[in-house]
C-alpha cells in the first residue's frame, strides 16, 4: 500500500455455533451428511410450521459476549430479514436487527496472532479491535454449482449462526489476519464453535475503503465475499486496497459494491452493487417472543474458560517459559493441554516444552499428524525427559529413544532396555577408564595443564569411546578434572 493512503477495514464474521440441533427446529447439525437429509417443515419454511428457539445457541452467543467483554442486553428479540434468494427457503432469514444480544466488546491482537512474516514489525502492538455487536441468526442453505445447473443442500439451512461485527478499526491486511486468528482461538477455547473455515463454520466478509492520509472522511466502502481462509482474507485485502488506490490515482471514482474474491486468480470481481438495511424490510418475527437474558446468564458465567492470552501469561509465570514458547503452546488448545499433562509434576517443565516445540512438532509435521493423533502419550514424554534429567541416558541417546517412541508407541524405559542404551553413572566403572585415557594421552594432559582447557574435550571423547557411549558425559568431565588437578 502506498504510504500516502490509509486503509480502513471492518470485518463481519459468521460463526456456526456448536449445537446438536438447528436454531429453530430439532434437525441435527452435522457436517458432511448426504444432501437434504437433515430437514423438516420448519427449516424448509413450509406453510403452517412454527419456530422453537434453541436455548443452547443463546447461551453460546452470550458466552462469546462475555469472553469478548461485550455489554449483554437484558432483552433481545428476533426479526425477519426479507429477501428472495434460492438458498433461503422461507424468503426471509430470522435474525436480530435492532435488539441484538451483545453490544460493543473487543478482540485483542497479540503478537503471535499476526502472520509469521509480520511478527517482527507490528505497527500497533497490543492493539484491541472494538466490536459493534454480536447477534444471532439462522444460516442459509448451501448452493453447489455444476456445469449447467445449481443444486441446493438444505442441511445447513437453520444452523445457529452468530455474526460478530467489528468497528472499522483495522488498518492493514496483517491486522485483519491477527484479528481473525485471535477471534478463532478464543471461540475454540470457549468451545463455542470448532471454527473450521474449510467446513464453513467460520466465514468472513470484509468491508474495506482507502483515503488519503490527510482526509478525515472514510472512502467508499466495498465489501469482499467468498473468503475461505484467514490467509485468503489477507491476500484479498492486499489486492483490493491496491486496486482501489490505483483507480483513485488515475482520477477515477469508486462506488459502493460487493465483490467476489477468486483465490486461484488472486483478484476480486464485481458481484453486485451494495444493498442497504432498508432493502431487507426488517420487522419483528411475530412467532418468537423477546428473550430475557437473565434467565440463563448464571449458567453461562459458569462456562467461562481460561482464555488463550491468560494461558500464555500463566505458562510464563508458572512454568518459567519464554513469552514466545508460551505463545506457541497456547496457540493450539490441544497442544497446550498436552504440554500441561506432560509438565505435571516435572522438575524441568522448560525441558518438556523444548521437546514439544522442537522434536515433537517436527515429527508430527513430517508424519502429517495433529497433536490429537500423537503416538507418544504426554506421560511418556515426561518420563523421557526425566531419564535425561537423572542421567540415565544422554541427550543424544534421548533423540534416538524419542524417534523409536514416535515410530512404535513404546514407552521410553522399554526402548532404553531393548536397545541397551542406559547410561552408566557408576563412578567405580568410569574412573578406571579415565585413568587409562590419561595415561595413554600425555600430550593432551600436558596441554590441559598448560591452560588449554579445551584439551579435556578430547580426553572426554576417548573415555566415551572406551565406554561405547554409555558413560555419563557430565560425570566423565567431573572425574577427569579431579584427576588432572
Amino acid at each position: 500500500m502506498k504510504s500516502d493512503y490509509v486503509a480502513t477495514i471492518g470485518l463481519e464474521v459468521h460463526v456456526q455455533l456448536k449445537t446438536r440441533t438447528k436454531m429453530f427446529c430439532g434437525c441435527a447439525v452435522e457436517y458432511g451428511s448426504e444432501p437434504n437429509i437433515h430437514v423438516c417443515p420448519v427449516c424448509l419454511g413450509l406453510p403452517g410450521s412454527l419456530p422453537v428457539m434453541n436455548l443452547q445457541a443463546l447461551k453460546l452467543t452470550a458466552l462469546t459476549g462475555l469472553i469478548l467483554k461485550c455489554d449483554l442486553a437484558p432483552i433481545c428479540k428476533f426479526d425477519r430479514k426479507n429477501y428472495f434468494y434460492p438458498d433461503m427457503p422461507k424468503n426471509y432469514q430470522i435474525s436480530q436487527y435492532d435488539a441484538p444480544l451483545c453490544h460493543k466488546g473487543e478482540v485483542p491482537l497479540h503478537d503471535m496472532a499476526y502472520p509469521k512474516d509480520a511478527q517482527k514489525n507490528i505497527r500497533n502492538p497490543n492493539k484491541r479491535v472494538r466490536l459493534v455487536r454480536i447477534h444471532l441468526e439462522e444460516d442459509v442453505a448451501k448452493s453447489f454449482h455444476f456445469g449447467t445447473a445449481t443444486g441446493i443442500d438444505f442441511n445447513r439451512a437453520g444452523t445457529p449462526l452468530m455474526e460478530i461485527v467489528s468497528e472499522p478499526d483495522i488498518e492493514s491486511p496483517e491486522e485483519a489476519f491477527a484479528y481473525l486468528a485471535s477471534l478463532k482461538q478464543a471461540l475454540i477455547y470457549a468451545d463455542v464453535s470448532d471454527a473450521d473455515m474449510e467446513k464453513g463454520q467460520l466465514r468472513c466478509d470484509c468491508n474495506v475503503s482507502v483515503r488519503k492520509q490527510e482526509e478525515v472522511v472514510f472512502g467508499t466502502k466495498i465489501e469482499l465475499k467468498n473468503l475461505n481462509s484467514i490467509s485468503g482474507v489477507r491476500r484479498a485485502l492486499a489486492y483490493e486496497i491496491d486496486r482501489q488506490i490505483e483507480i483513485l490515482d488515475r482520477g477515477g471514482t469508486l462506488q459502493q459494491e460487493t465483490r467476489r474474491w477468486d483465490d486461484d486468480l488472486g483478484k476480486t470481481s464485481l458481484m453486485r452493487t451494495k444493498e442497504f438495511a432498508h432493502d431487507y424490510r426488517y420487522f419483528p418475527d411475530p412467532d418468537l417472543l423477546p428473550v430475557k437474558s437473565e434467565v440463563f446468564m448464571n449458567e453461562v458465567r459458569a462456562l467461562f474458560p481460561e482464555l488463550p492470552w491468560e494461558k500464555r501469561e500463566r505458562f510464563v509465570r508458572h512454568y518459567g517459559l519464554s513469552e514466545y514458547d508460551a505463545g506457541v503452546l497456547a496457540d493450539d488448545l490441544q497442544l497446550a493441554g498436552y504440554f500441561e499433562a506432560a509438565a505435571e509434576g516435572a522438575s524441568k517443565p522448560k525441558a518438556i516444552a523444548n521437546y514439544i516445540l522442537n522434536d515433537l512438532l517436527s515429527a508430527l509435521g513430517a508424519a502429517n499428524k495433529t497433536i490429537a493423533a500423537c503416538p507418544i502419550p504426554a506421560k511418556q514424554l515426561r518420563e523421557l525427559v526425566s531419564l535425561v534429567d537423572h542421567g540415565k541416558i544422554s541427550s543424544k541417546q534421548a533423540k534416538d529413544v524419542f524417534a523409536e517412541m514416535f515410530a512404535t508407541g513404546k514407552p521410553p524405559g522399554l526402548v532404553v532396555e531393548e536397545r541397551g542404551l542406559r547410561q552408566e553413572s557408576d563412578t567405580g566403572m568410569i574412573e578406571p577408564l579415565c585413568v587409562e585415557v590419561i595415561a595413554a594421552n600425555p600430550k593432551s594432559v600436558q596441554d590441559y595443564k598448560a591452560g588449554k582447557t579445551a584439551a579435556i574435550n578430547f580426553l572426554k571423547g576417548q573415555v566415551m569411546k572406551l565406554s561405547k557411549g554409555k558413560a555419563n558425559p557430565n560425570l566423565v568431565g567431573e572425574i577427569l578434572v579431579r584427576l588432572l588437578s
